[in-house]
């Protein structure tokens, strides 16, 4: 009898333990800060300047700026492969900052975005063609029947602007020339340098780091025409973005320029200077697109 009770009792004890709930694991690190998730990240998309590396090298700093400045939020640089990538994004109202060229910055505005600054002097923002040293190229009527490269044909500096100062003197882009749209500032670039185009059509700071980065190249090239400035590109904020935060952002993009850091940030990013600036300031953008698309053709490539 004493050893059936002995195996009872054993019996007993093993059932009981397979009934309690499994322990659970401790963790082996504790916090003693909050997760750096719960820290609001406001994502700063720039549209395609330059393909996503050089726009890293180009951007980061400011990002790394504004990480340092603003606390309570974290900021985090967005590129995209091309303009057509970036442009959905902001249709998606995906990034909280946008740096758009003008024409995409009124289609943000009708999304929800708004206007805090814009990047660079005005005269600045201006489209030039780049063809060839050994170009026989002189006038605009020369283009007739040849090919010229642009990065997009939402590229406001890069491709609207050029084109419209081809419609000025008398060449219809739509039947005397080839346009072809390859994607980026520099492939528009290389195709002039490689004769896959007549000419190309970009604008300054893309132009100034090809001349940077490719020296050789670029010493077998020459800007032969520049059309007349326009607003340069905007910064914008998604509406739902805390007004503190936006605040300190524009802030710290205005006073850039008053500190050797900010200069430095400003010449990295071929940026003279911030300026304070609205959604009113590009009304005279808006006539100039619409000008565009009566006379020419519609923005948009459908």
């Amino acid at each position: 009898m004493g050893l059936l009770r002995l195996l009872a009792t054993i019996l007993c004890v093993l059932l009981a333990a397979c009934d309690r709930p499994p322990e659970t694991a401790l963790p082996l690190n504790y916090r003693t800060t909050p997760a750096a998730e719960a820290t609001p990240l406001y994502r700063f998309a720039v549209h395609p300047l330059h393909n996503p590396s050089k726009l890293a090298e180009a951007y980061q700093p400011l990002i790394d700026l504004l990480n340092a400045s603003i606390p309570g939020a974290r900021f985090e640089l967005e590129a995209s492969r091309d303009y057509q990538a970036y442009e959905a994004k902001f249709r998606a109202r995906g990034p909280e900052f946008l740096l758009p060229n003008p024409w995409q910055s009124l289609q943000a505005m009708q999304l929800g975005y708004r206007v805090i600054a814009m990047a660079g002097d005005a005269e600045d923002f201006r489209g030039i063609f780049i063809v060839r040293r050994d170009s026989p190229i002189r006038l605009p009527a020369d283009l007739k029947g040849k090919q010229v490269s642009y990065p997009s044909p939402t590229a406001l500096a890069a491709c609207i602007m050029p084109q419209y100062f081809l419609h000025e003197h008398g060449i219809d882009v739509n039947r005397d020339i080839e346009n072809r749209y390859v994607g980026s500032q520099e492939s528009a670039i290389m195709s002039a340098y490689l004769g896959d185009t007549a000419a190309a059509a970009t604008w300054p700071p893309p132009w100034h780091l090809f001349q940077r980065d490719h020296p050789a190249e670029a010493a077998q090239l020459r800007v032969l025409w520049e059309t007349t400035p326009l607003l340069n590109n905007s910064v914008m904020v998604r509406d739902n973005v805390p007004n503190p935060v936006v605040d300190a952002v524009r802030d710290t993009l205005l006073k850039l320029e008053d500190s050797e850091n900010g200069r430095r940030i400003l010449a990295a990013m071929a940026t003279a200077r911030f300026h304070f600036a609205e959604d009113a300031t590009y009304q005279v953008v808006d006539a100039y697109i619409r000008r565009f698309e009566r006379e020419v053709r519609p923005v948009e490539q459908r």
